[in-house]
């Protein structure tokens, strides 16, 4: 997320991250933040110590809200948005942003986790909105949605949902996207991942050859004439997106279009090593598509930097909540002290 608070014109004086392999990572990128590595709870005086703060920048594990984990409010890693609210009630900043997955500001059974965080940041003196929003409606070659909580002091004007509508563009196609790189495992290419690719004995078929599932594991096939679907976290292994080269680079017709034409039709499937010609998504290619800067370094093992990379906001739609709320901030217009929060219906 500071890759587009900096872009859009923020200046990022400190930062806490609890994974030894991130904080790497974050301070080669990021030589002159002040980084807290470790457990939050270690850090929380000196952090709330910060004065005159505009904003403060957070995404709380999301691994106890999301669908991809046991959807459990109780996860000790849940417990985390609310220390995001002690670290704003005590820095007071001019604003916040709090990202996390859909499903925290989507689903019902975690309505009352909702309530609770716009409780506190309204008796704090937050006016807060509530935004979800899908990286590929902003110029992200990728489908990945996301919850935002945002929150101004009392006084300035309120982020509205129409503020977002400036920033909307296309996505480019995985092609535009990572089509420049050489191939995989060549110099500018290199971080390649060697899980094999096998075929489904018995795939679980869906309309779009691109969905369902035609190989063991969770890594779909990827259309390079669309955007990517969500990066997992998981990613390194068999969860790891797969490219067709030939179709991507030489411009040959699409082997997965073609064996899912030929199952469709009642050809019998059988479990075997899938052609050379499908690989898996390299680490270049999964950062470029969350829009990491092209000379990003990541440092640590490959599937810790796949991590990494899978568990960030997309940089552009940082830059793009960010570039809202630097809107609001310096904009003269307040709204009334008096006005009410609306997190269930500010929805862009």
């Amino acid at each position: 997320m500071d890759v587009g608070v900096l872009n859009a014109g923020f200046s990022v004086v400190a930062a806490s991250e609890m994974d030894k392999h991130a904080c790497n990572t974050y301070a080669q990128n990021h030589p002159s933040v002040e980084l807290f590595r470790g457990d939050i709870a270690d850090h929380f005086d000196e952090i709330c110590a910060f004065t005159g703060i505009d904003l403060v920048v957070g995404g709380p594990p999301c691994q106890g809200f999301s669908v991809a984990g046991k959807m459990d409010a109780d996860d000790p890693r849940s417990k985390l948005v609310f220390t995001f609210c002690d670290v704003v009630e005590q820095v007071k900043p001019k604003a916040f942003i709090m990202e996390n997955v859909k499903s925290l500001g989507s689903l019902t059974k975690f309505q009352k986790v909702r309530e609770e965080l716009v409780r506190r940041m309204e008796a704090s003196g937050y006016c807060v909105t509530m935004h979800i929003l899908n990286a590929k409606e902003f110029g992200v070659p990728q489908s990945r949605e996301r919850v935002f909580f945002t929150g101004v002091l009392r006084g300035i004007k309120k982020v509205s949902p129409a503020f977002f509508d400036r920033y909307k563009k296309p996505a480019p196609s995985l092609r535009e996207a990572i089509g420049y790189l050489d191939r995989a495992g060549s110099l500018t290419n290199s971080q390649i991942t060697k899980a094999k690719i096998t075929l489904a004995a018995k795939p679980i078929l869906r309309k779009s050859p691109y969905a369902g599932m035609l190989f063991n594991g969770q890594g779909r096939p990827l259309n390079p004439d669309a955007w990517s679907s969500t990066l997992p976290a998981s990613m390194g292994g068999n969860r790891t997106p797969i490219i067709d080269e030939d179709h991507l680079y030489d411009g040959e017709k699409s082997w997965v279009e073609e064996y899912h034409a030929q199952i469709m039709k009642g050809v019998e499937s059988e479990f075997k090593e899938a052609p050379k010609r499908l690989r898996r998504l390299t680490v270049k290619e999964a950062a470029l598509l969350q829009s990491f800067p092209p000379d990003y370094v990541f440092t640590g093992p490959q599937s810790r930097v796949f991590s990494q990379i899978g568990n960030a906001v997309p940089c552009d739609l940082a830059f793009v909540v960010a570039s809202v709320i630097r809107q609001v901030l310096t904009e003269k217009t307040s709204n009334s002290p008096s006005e009410k929060s609306n997190y269930e219906l500010d929805l862009a």
